[in-house]
């Protein structure tokens, strides 16, 4: 069994790569530390930015990862920057804002990993696209899954809740990363 740090101050996304990673037999060590998040649309700089970081701090290999959500109608604007995006417009306002505006209520959502061993940065990256959906639905807890409903599927991520774990940017990116770590 593999033990790697998890770099992350919330706990949904520590448990989602726990349930996604522990069928692989990795088991993750979370620990919170303070990162100062570059603001900028380039998420592979973004992302290498933070493992960097950290891993100056702790000194072992880690893993940190960014989701953000790209809205097509705005250019995959706000990608990089969704969480002051979403803190500024919370659910309700986002939801009014781009969820009504079928058909160019389509984006796609993102999780970028970095896996920093020591001497180098790997990077994983999942994508899964969608709506917005017209109004939040499920719990809204988890940012943006109240209101992001992918392709194919009839509930938003908040209302699919464990099931989401088995089609998500996230599994997609951990999937990868998974990979790379069999391999090695």
């Amino acid at each position: 069994m593999t033990e790697i740090r998890f770099i992350s101050g919330n706990p949904h996304k520590l448990a989602e790569a726990e349930q996604i990673l522990k069928a692989a037999g990795v088991t993750l060590r979370g620990s919170k530390r303070e990162i100062t998040e570059l603001q900028t649309d380039d998420i592979t700089k973004l992302i290498r930015h933070k493992a960097l970081q950290v891993f100056k701090k702790v000194g072992y290999p880690l893993f940190v990862e960014h989701t953000g959500l790209a809205l097509d109608h705005l250019n995959g604007f706000p990608g990089g920057l969704t969480q002051i995006f979403w803190d500024t417009l919370k659910a309700d306002k986002f939801a009014e804002l781009f969820g009504k505006l079928s058909p160019v209520n389509t984006a796609f959502a993102q999780t970028h990993i970095a896996y920093c061993d020591g001497r180098n940065i790997h990077i994983f990256e999942g994508s899964i696209r969608g709506i917005v959906a017209p109004e939040p639905r499920g719990k809204r807890d988890f940012q943006w899954d109240c209101v992001f409903q992918p392709d194919g599927y009839t509930e938003t991520f908040a209302e699919m809740a464990d099931k989401k774990n088995a089609i998500s940017m996230r599994k997609i990116a951990l999937d990868k990363f998974r990979q790379y770590l069999e391999t090695r």
